[in-house]
């Protein structure tokens, strides 16, 4: 969603490039998609979202092949530091920032950590996602309850998906329990994917 809004904010294409994606089992030929993407960024400005960056840490440690991702680190590096005329905008995300390369990390210009909102941040991350509904007499303590441990992008989503309910039920007004609901949902889709079921 960050990605999205500093594309929307520089009128630039969005394009994601998956790591996982790339990795391949082949010597040299992860490196050759990698330099692939990096020679578009360099003909065509725009937001280059590497979305699961871990990848590239995760898989250096890995034992069965780590100077294969080595190599790969290595050609990432090399083609950050390459220059360039287009300065297209390179965005790496990942959930586990532990498992990167310090090297990786000094590539990068800035370093933004996203924590759970607030409960001042619910209120407004779901005020504004709740429009073009009215909700009137939504029980705010509910809500931020039901969102807590949340990211702002599941919250998001949650929002968005009761005014979706709303409207398919053909209700312009929102209940409480329309976004507890989904708030609700999004916890479980949470603990159902996380690791270990942590």
């Amino acid at each position: 969603m960050t990605a999205e809004a500093v594309a929307g904010e520089l009128k630039l294409p969005l394009y994601v490039i998956r790591l996982e994606g790339l990795i391949t089992r082949f010597m040299g030929e992860t490196a050759a998609k990698l330099r692939a993407v990096f020679d578009e960024s360099r003909r065509r400005r725009g937001v280059y979202l590497f979305d699961e960056f871990d990848a590239v840490g995760a898989r250096r440690a890995a034992t069965n092949d780590v100077a294969e991702m080595r190599r790969v680190l290595n050609s990432f590096l090399q083609f950050m530091e390459e220059p360039t005329s287009v300065d297209s905008v390179l965005i790496g995300a990942t959930n586990h920032p532990e498992l990167l390369d310090r090297a990786l990390l000094r590539r990068f210009d800035t370093i933004l950590e996203f924590r759970p909102p607030t409960e001042d941040e619910i209120r407004k991350i779901v005020s504004v996602n709740l429009r073009p509904m009215r909700y009137p007499r939504l029980a705010w303590k509910k809500v931020v309850a039901a969102a807590g441990g949340l990211s702002q992008s599941e919250i998001v989503r949650a929002a968005e998906d009761a005014v979706k309910t709303a409207i398919l039920d053909e209700r312009d007004i929102l209940r409480t329990e329309d976004v507890v609901r989904r708030l609700a949902d999004r916890q479980v889709m949470r603990a159902a994917f996380a690791p270990n079921g942590d």
